[in-house]
């Protein structure tokens, strides 16, 4: 928990933030293997779902807009339906997009991931490994440096795809310097690092460090000499070297020693876009005026959470928010009680997963006994347990005006408490039907008192697939007693 570092996150405004780089379509085919081909001993995998997400440096960019960053975007696509699909996903992000080329005869990169559930079976990479053509790298650079003007920040985000291989990142470099703005590097790891000379920081992995400087980063003493030469050799400002499980380590130019940023222990489902989550924070901090080392600080909290979701993902600010306490809840607790968007959001992720998402609802005013055993019948349904809970508004109308007893976000917290459930949201209506339409659960529980009384989103529920439980009642205890029992 760091209240302070959330009161700096929540006071970032919109940061205008220049992305450079090598933009990728990354397609997922999700699904379940249950045999081994008989044409060959390979898993045959019979598909559920597929989905298009922005990947390379559109990582970055949407890292960005989840963020609340206004991002414009310099680079290339094919005049392909990969470039068309790209280019959509990122406008839907109010992303400005009109600074990237289109390329006929030039596929857009892409790469097609097969998932069965969690498991990744095989990539596949559609590539390109030619240089852009010098008329296209004037004009790219001649775009990319007259935004340089009207930004905060810009990110370079190098893949090795062509974008940045014709010197531009040293050419904004200077250009930033001269403005005053920052400029922040993620380098390729097959680069001549000497492109990157001038930028204010670079933010090498340990791979890409040691083909840079010649050192391995692998003790204190090996990352304050990566560190030094890599600040000697470009000319930056501070190096921020990424050490995966180990966190971060920062030195500043003119310092005799840099200093390491422990990662927390996290449950690991893929490491995929930490890099691009690193860049992305370090950018957004800095280009709003914050200091380095809350910059480090930040980026590795956002990377940590990034290792977590399977695939490449944005985190929204308020993800960050809740892991560094800044609602005011624990962070564990405060992770659960989420938005109805990010419900949406999360809920898309364990789906990805091969979860069964289970929804219950109520106003849960005084959680007692009944409530927990009903939450551990409920949780045993499925995978991932929802638990809707009505504002205090939509209580005071079914239950009259001395209700709630406890405000909603008393009531959210309590509930995040229970291990049986994973997720706490709100809804404002009198009946849950709207929200049950978004969400569209895989089991819908209510209580044995429903048996001859309408379940108000069956008919969603079931029309979509899935199923309603009626779960047994535990006689004796509810709310109105327990307030009948006080009073008297």
């Amino acid at each position: 928990m760091d209240h302070r570092l959330a009161g700096i996150l929540e006071g970032i405004g919109r940061v205008r933030a220049l992305v450079v780089g090598d933009l990728m379509l990354d397609h997922y085919v999700w699904g379940s293997v249950e045999r081994i081909s008989p044409e060959a001993p390979v898993p045959v995998l019979r598909i559920d779902r597929e989905e298009n997400r922005a990947g390379g440096a559109g990582s970055v960019v949407a890292n960005l807009a989840a963020l609340e960053a206004d991002v414009s975007v310099v680079s290339v696509v094919g005049d392909d339906p990969a470039g068309t699909e790209l280019l959509s996903i990122l406008r839907e992000k109010g992303v400005d997009v009109s600074s990237v080329l289109r390329l006929p005869g030039r596929a857009t990169t892409q790469k097609t991931r097969l998932l069965a559930r969690v498991q990744q079976l095989l990539r596949v990479d559609r590539d390109v490994e030619t240089l852009l053509a010098d008329e296209t790298a004037r004009d790219l650079e001649q775009f990319a440096l007259a935004r340089v003007a009207e930004v905060d920040v810009v990110l370079c985000s190098d893949y090795g795809k062509g974008v940045l291989a014709s010197g531009l990142a040293k050419r904004l470099a200077a250009a930033c310097r001269k403005r005053g703005i920052p400029c922040v590097v993620d380098p390729f790891r097959h680069a001549d690092f000497a492109r990157y000379e001038g930028a204010t920081t670079a933010t090498p992995n340990r791979k890409e460090t040691e083909n840079a400087t010649g050192v391995k980063p692998h003790d204190t003493a090996s990352f304050e000499q990566a560190a030094k030469v890599l600040i000697e050799k470009l000319g930056l400002d501070f190096a921020t070297i990424t050490l995966d499980k180990d966190g971060i380590y920062l030195r500043e130019k003119g310092s005799s020693r840099g200093e390491i940023f422990p990662a927390q222990a996290r449950a690991v489902y893929d490491v995929a876009g930490a890099g691009d989550m690193v860049l992305s924070v370090l950018g957004l901090v800095l280009g709003a005026g914050g200091s380095r080392v809350d910059a480090v600080r930040l980026a590795n909290v956002a990377s940590g959470l990034e290792v977590e979701r399977l695939g490449v993902a944005p985190i929204a600010k308020a993800e960050i928010l809740r892991e560094l306490g800044g609602t005011g809840a624990p962070p564990n607790l405060a992770r659960k009680i989420v938005s109805e968007d990010e419900v949406a959001s999360r809920l898309a992720e364990f789906r990805r997963q091969g979860k069964k998402v289970v929804f219950t609802n109520g106003c849960f005013d005084i959680v007692h006994a009944g409530h927990v055993r009903y939450f551990e019948f409920c949780r045993g349904q499925g995978d991932v347990l929802v638990v809707a809970v009505n504002s205090d508004d939509s209580v005071r109308r079914l239950k009259g005006p001395e209700r709630p007893v406890n405000a909603l976000v008393d009531r959210q917290t309590v509930l995040a408490g229970l291990a049986a459930v994973d997720l706490v949201t709100s809804f404002d209506e009198t009946t849950p039907a709207r929200i049950i339409e978004r969400l569209k659960p895989d089991v819908l529980v209510k209580g044995e008192d429903y048996r001859d009384q309408v379940v108000v989103g069956r008919e969603t529920v079931e029309a979509a697939g899935g199923r309603v439980v009626l779960a047994p009642l535990w006689p004796g205890v509810s709310t109105t007693r327990i307030i009948e029992r006080i009073r008297t």
